[in-house]
């Protein structure tokens, strides 16, 4: 990507960001984009870190998640509005901006609706890189919403997994899910329940839309020697796991200031241990420890994984043509002289109307 005009930001709409993910391949993709939030995660002391802005209501929340790793500085605008599903609205959107610290200027600028679905998975199947028992090929899936066909995608390219067991109140969203993955290489069951979901399988993915607390997994569903993804416990008052599956698991979270609030935790009291995702993947310490052990990844997002997001795709652009150049900054021809900007376009129009 090389565009001579520093005022001229790339944009890539939805329609481009499908044709980049496309292009790339969805398992090319999630792979690289996997790299990616690792090397960050390695780095994760470089950059600047804050729990996202929330402006929480009734229907939702609207949060800016902004970071900087001191050279680049980046933020996600993302809403979660459960409600919206009944009127034909993406419970999740968002956009996201990449920004050059020395100058300030924004360098790109995306949706994430779709990235956010990529970097989540490819988040959770780093994660479980480190934590899931090894030789595992087996996940239920529980919440069959818009999350699920990418995260099966994500655990298949990192660890193998190729049998899917899926289940959600809406049978109609697990027969969605199965006919979307239908012919990628998975031994897919739809399951009647929770508990029919669980059984035989070595990870178990919570992924659910509902803002509330509610339990999408009892104690009694999670034998030893599994490792939970939970994905939909993600802003105050919704949680999917009971209390008691928290207080026997080795809990791994990405910023536990943010987590406390948003996460499964928000549960316990605010003194218990929880380990560091990027402290794993630094070698900082210990992933799974045992074969007996149950692993909980209490994953809420957080804006590291966007940065890293944003970066991949502002890198892909240098290779393709997947974007518009957005007029979006002001350049007058002397920096201090914006009005008088204004001026020689009041002059130009003037003259352009006097020929017409």
């Amino acid at each position: 990507m090389t565009i001579a005009n520093l005022n001229i930001v790339p944009f890539v709409s939805v329609d481009n960001m499908m044709k980049l993910v496309l292009e790339i391949g969805v398992d090319r993709f999630l792979g690289e984009l996997s790299a990616y939030i690792e090397e960050d995660f390695r780095r994760w002391e470089l950059f600047d870190k804050t729990p996202r802005v929330a402006s929480h209501s009734h229907d939702g929340v609207i949060e800016l998640m902004p970071t900087s790793d001191g050279q680049l500085y980046g933020f996600k605008y993302v809403n979660g509005h459960p409600k919206n599903m009944r009127e034909g609205l993406q419970t999740v959107t968002a956009f996201g901006v990449l920004a050059d610290v020395g100058s300030g200027y924004p360098m790109l600028l995306t949706e994430m609706t779709i990235l956010t679905a990529l970097r989540t998975a490819a988040t959770s199947a780093v994660a479980a890189k480190y934590l899931a028992p090894k030789g595992s090929d087996t996940m239920a899936i529980i919440g069959n919403g818009a999350q699920s066909e990418f995260q099966a995608l994500a655990f298949k390219k990192l660890l193998g997994i190729d049998k899917l067991r899926l289940y959600d109140i809406d049978i109609e969203a697990s027969r969605k899910c199965a006919r979307n993955l239908d012919g990628l290489g998975f031994d897919i069951r739809i399951c009647t329940s929770g508990q029919e979901a669980v059984e035989g399988a070595q990870i178990i993915t919570t992924v659910t839309a509902d803002k509330q607390n509610a339990t999408i997994l009892t104690d009694n569903m999670v034998g030893t020697g599994v490792h939970i993804n939970a994905v939909g416990g993600d802003c105050p008052g919704k949680t999917e796991l009971h209390r008691d599956i928290l207080l026997r698991s080795e809990i791994v979270v990405e910023y536990p200031p943010q987590t406390r609030i948003e996460g499964e935790i928000q549960q316990l009291e605010p003194e218990h241990p929880v380990t560091e995702l990027w402290r794993i993947i630094a070698g900082k310490a210990e992933g799974r420890a045992s074969e007996r052990q149950v692993t909980l990844f209490d994953s809420v997002g957080f804006a590291i994984e966007d940065f890293s997001a944003l970066r991949y795709v502002r890198d892909q652009l240098r290779h393709t043509k997947r974007y518009e150049e957005l007029d979006l900054l002001a350049d007058p021809d002397e920096p201090r002289d914006l009005f008088g900007m204004l001026l020689r376009q009041a002059a130009k129009e003037k003259a352009q109307a006097a020929i017409a």
